[in-house]
């Protein structure tokens, strides 16, 4: 077994994964799992380029990641930047930054590359538990902050597009007025966030055969938190929330819910990060989205994700 760290850098948050990896079987075993929303994608879709603050926070991050990864003595780290690193115009301060921190220049992948890690995250999750009630291809869906990936397959990738529509992006593009989030967003907003969705499909749909999927498996924060909420937890329960399944029509009356309370009633769900209380009602309009293009009666919900991916990929 190898000890590794992966490091997932998103538009909103940054997660740490140390695991032990068997680098011919590519079984995981999970040490430590951990998440900071530090949305170094603040604002880049307006400006294109990283805020200060917002590299503070996820350097702030950084430096405790860092701590455990020396705690627990990961023989190999992997850092991988998605959306919002691949669109700024000072990413090369960012990448300083990294690699002052943690050693490790971080690798600001490519949407395919992404979707590619994605898909092996919780794919190989469904196989572990010996999920064979689902039927293939899967069509891996991950909404991020900045963009979302679609990945169809069954054993191995077989078409993959990522588009740039994520909760930060929408909620930053179409929901905040005079640099403040409409509370709740009218019903015009959420017109002009569905839009661009759908166009947003349009293009994936250009790549990736959306019809064919069987099995509709969702990941990243939106989507979890969705299965929490459609759950009824109290708090969040990442062991209740994983491999879950939750029906259109509870994602249709979350969403609902979600673009129609007040950042109070949002903040006031149990298993809402402080972090995602602006940005859920997008994230959960982009499931929905996806939901009626798709035909999906469902979404299997999965916590292994490209984190996991990033993991495996370090041996």
């Amino acid at each position: 077994m190898t000890r590794v760290a992966g490091i997932d850098c998103g538009t909103n948050s940054i997660r740490l994964l140390v695991a032990d990896v068997d680098p011919a079987t590519g079984a995981l075993v999970e040490l430590d799992r951990r998440m900071i929303i530090v949305r170094l994608g603040q604002g880049v879709d307006q400006t294109g380029r990283l805020a200060p603050e917002a590299l503070a926070r996820t350097f702030a991050a950084c430096r405790e990641y860092a701590a455990v990864i020396k705690e627990l003595g990961a023989e190999k780290i992997r850092f991988v930047a998605t959306s919002a690193s691949r669109d700024a115009e000072n990413r090369d301060e960012f990448v300083s930054g990294v690699l002052d921190i943690l050693g490790v220049e971080p690798e600001v992948i490519s949407g395919d590359q992404e979707a590619e890690f994605s898909f092996t995250g919780a794919t190989r999750s469904l196989a572990a538990a010996g999920r064979s009630d689902l039927a293939t291809p899967y069509l891996v869906v991950d909404i991020g902050g900045g963009s979302t990936e679609f990945v169809l397959g069954d054993s191995h990738v077989r078409a993959a597009r990522s588009v740039d529509v994520g909760c930060v992006r929408m909620t930053e593009r179409h929901l905040v007025v005079d640099g403040a989030v409409t509370d709740p967003p009218t019903a015009e907003q959420v017109a002009a966030m569905r839009a661009d969705i759908e166009a947003a499909l349009d293009l994936a749909a250009e790549a990736v055969p959306l019809a064919e999927a069987r099995t509709l498996v969702g990941l990243a924060g939106s989507v979890t938190t969705v299965a929490g909420i459609a759950l009824g937890l109290p708090a969040y329960d990442s062991a209740a929330i994983h491999h879950s399944r939750v029906s259109y029509e509870q994602v249709r009356e979350i969403s609902e819910r979600m673009l129609t309370a007040t950042h109070a009633e949002r903040a006031a769900i149990g298993v809402m990060h402080e972090g995602r209380v602006d940005v859920i009602g997008a994230g959960t309009l982009v499931l929905l989205a996806i939901m009626e293009r798709t035909g999906a009666t469902e979404v299997v919900v999965s916590e292994h994700d490209i984190l996991d991916g990033i993991a495996l990929s370090a041996v």
